[in-house]
């Protein structure tokens, strides 16, 4: 296969998206972090899953990022702290349990989009097949919970 070279380097572009998916990730990963110590016994296991699926995919992209000779950002950004708080808070509310789905989707979508803006900017073939199959992960999980909650 001429002309293919997997494991280049990606451009500018397709280096910052993969960037922001991580951060992205790690966000996210906060909230589930929280979520998992304050989440009702019956949806813990659901918690833990989307945790353990962030925790190593924020991994997995950090080691991505250091391959091309950046520095991932390990704390995430702002919205780290906002999603802590955020379940700390519903947590006090309304508990964490089923009805957070709709939230957890809404949140999600932002990390399918990030998969999405990493995909559409050219990035090396290696990478490509990996952050296709992670997003495959992260749907099918989505899908899952969801087909759960409603009985499906």
């Amino acid at each position: 296969m001429a002309g293919i070279r997997p494991f280049a380097a990606p451009e500018p572009a397709a280096l910052k998206a993969l960037e922001t998916l991580h951060l992205r990730c790690v966000d996210v990963l906060a909230g589930f972090e929280t979520m998992v110590g304050r989440a009702e016994p019956e949806f813990r296991a659901t918690a833990e899953r989307f945790r353990d699926l962030h925790r190593a995919q924020a991994q997995e992209l950090a080691e991505m990022i250091a391959r091309f000779g950046r520095e991932p950002e390990i704390d995430g950004s702002l919205m780290s702290t906002v999603n802590r708080a955020v379940v700390s808070l519903r947590s006090l509310i309304n508990g964490i349990d089923g009805s957070i789905l709709d939230q957890i989707q809404d949140g999600e979508q932002h990390v399918v989009d990030a998969f999405d803006d990493a995909l559409g900017a050219g990035q090396p073939i290696d990478v490509t097949a990996r952050l296709r199959s992670m997003r495959r992960e992260l749907c099918l999980l989505l899908f899952e919970t969801q087909a759960a909650a409603t009985g499906r």
